[in-house]
């Protein structure tokens, strides 16, 4: 039961304290789940983010979700999402009811607009974390640079994407 209790209060404090959805919550994620608590390693937490952003919901309830069944099973992931969604469920429950009294104040127009550069901070230090650990070889910048271009000239799918990647992957290194 203390393992589960940890999970929640982990997956709790990155739900409160990170804002701007999934990759913002990212470095969050890696100092409550890699550094703090020992319970993954970086290839774990690479692997778990990849797979979180290949099935369907947020990246954030996704990452909390396999990490929690990797610690502790069914129970372990319960506790982990529950610690995740519970200030976000909370905060929404109740600026729903006062959003339209608040919407024009100057000073949440203000902090809102202050907090967006922060979170493209965050998303661009999750990328180079993450990608330290990705990028192993020349054949993996390859794959990023074509898979790059293909976004880039193209509007492709998201689950395209992902298919080419992983035909790429296979071709490089089978």
């Amino acid at each position: 039961m203390e393992i589960l209790i940890k999970l929640f209060w982990a997956f709790l404090k990155i739900g409160t304290f990170s804002f701007g959805g999934g990759y913002a919550m990212l470095p969050f994620i890696q100092k409550e789940v890699l550094e703090s608590n020992g319970w993954i390693s970086m290839s774990e937490f690479t692997d778990i983010i990849g797979i979180s952003q290949m099935t369907p919901g947020p990246v954030a309830i996704n990452s909390a979700t396999f990490v929690g069944y990797k610690i502790d099973g069914v129970l372990g992931s319960i506790f982990a999402t529950l610690g995740v969604v519970t200030t976000s469920f909370i905060l929404v429950t109740i600026i729903s009811k006062i959003l339209n009294k608040f919407k024009e104040s100057e000073v949440i127009k203000g902090a809102l607009l202050g907090m967006r550069p922060v979170l493209i901070a965050l998303i661009i230090y999750a990328f180079i974390d993450l990608a330290k650990e990705a990028y192993i070889d020349l054949k993996s910048i390859i794959i990023t640079l074509i898979i790059g271009v293909i976004l880039l000239s193209k509007k492709v799918h998201p689950i395209l994407v992902i298919v080419i990647a992983a035909v790429l992957g296979l071709i490089f290194y089978l």
